[in-house]
């Protein structure tokens, strides 16, 4: 398929998600907008790490602990809120305007603090230390039994108060979820396109060669991976308010990994793959388990990811750049 189609294509996919939870209504899959919902919110999680793996080489294999931490700020200040409690001194909220953006400021901050670390390495030490941080926040949030330990927190609160607009309906949730990944997404590509964005991508390239250039390379990267985490924060604070809960397991490397699986699917480097692989991955989620229950064969149903794992190891060899590469096989200027 020509790249210039790439537009157009978007363009009509916008135009078809929005009109989606209307059409689920309307042939009576209704259940199916709060499935995308999901999708959506997962991909701008996939995007924000493809902004440092696809176009900065930064394989950060901890990227799911923003995301918990973004998803834990919501449900904290909503258990004070409904408790009546303080947190260190101030009242809960579940004020979106503001519980929102801390999300996304918390999220910032911790990926301040880790990315400092961690970009002191590099290769397979890099990979290593972002999973050990992103397992010590898990075990951090499993300990603290006030706001449920591992069994996670509910938020008897309800989703958060936006003014003039009841996201507790669950077809205007779909709209602030998709309103959220478009605006991410247009950040993104202003970010891959602005100079900012060619000085990460002449990092990913060869990074000795932009040091050489006289680029401060710690600085971009860590700017980068702060940008990444909060656009996970952003992520985790939607997923919260969608699912109305939150545990450790959404900071477990496991759940990392689902996300790097989503980039890997989609096509690294790309703006538009993540959004493609968080598709396919949670279509295969969602709907594998059921082909193999209809066929009966029950083992299969509850270990999907058992036929999963070859699939995307085949893919993998055979389609190198995802999902994206697939439809654009040729190159077309977006960061590659």
């Amino acid at each position: 398929m020509p790249a210039s189609w790439e537009r157009p294509l978007l363009i009509g996919g916008l135009i078809l998600l929005i009109a989606f939870p209307f059409l689920a209504e309307a042939t009576g899959n209704a259940y199916m907008t709060s499935t995308l919902t999901r999708i959506l919110i997962l991909a701008i999680a996939a995007v924000s790490l493809d902004l440092i793996l696809g176009y900065c080489g930064l394989v950060s294999f901890g990227h799911a602990a923003y995301l918990g931490v973004g998803a834990y700020v919501v449900a904290i200040l909503s258990f004070h809120a409904y408790d009546g409690s303080d947190l260190l001194g101030l009242p809960g909220t579940t004020y979106a305007p503001l519980v929102w953006p801390l999300a996304i400021l918390v999220s910032a901050l911790a990926a301040l603090a880790i990315g400092a670390l961690s970009l002191r390495t590099s290769g397979v030490y890099f990979i290593m230390i972002t999973l050990a941080f992103a397992q010590m926040l898990f075990f951090l949030f499993v300990s603290l039994q006030r706001y449920g330990g591992d069994d996670g927190l509910f938020m008897f609160a309800g989703r958060s108060e936006l003014p003039g607009i009841g996201i507790d309906d669950d077809r205007t949730f779909y709209f602030v979820a998709l309103a959220a990944l478009t605006g991410f997404v247009l950040l993104c590509r202003a970010i891959v396109a602005s100079r900012f964005g060619r000085v990460l991508q002449g990092i990913r390239q060869n990074e000795r060669r932009m040091v050489m250039l006289g680029f401060p390379v710690y600085r971009y990267k860590l700017v980068a991976f702060v940008i990444a985490g909060a656009g996970a924060g952003l992520a985790g604070a939607l997923l919260a308010n969608h699912t109305r809960f939150v545990s450790p397991d959404m900071l477990h490397w496991t759940k990392s990994g689902d996300i790097l699986i989503m980039v890997i699917l989609g096509g690294i480097g790309t703006l538009t793959g993540p959004i493609l692989g968080a598709g396919a991955f949670l279509a295969i989620e969602e709907f594998l388990p059921v082909v193999f229950g209809d066929m009966g064969f029950e083992l299969l149903k509850d270990h999907w990811r058992v036929v999963f794992g070859p699939m995307l190891i085949v893919f993998v060899l055979f389609a190198r750049r995802g999902i994206y590469g697939m439809l654009f096989p040729r190159r077309n200027g977006d960061g590659h």
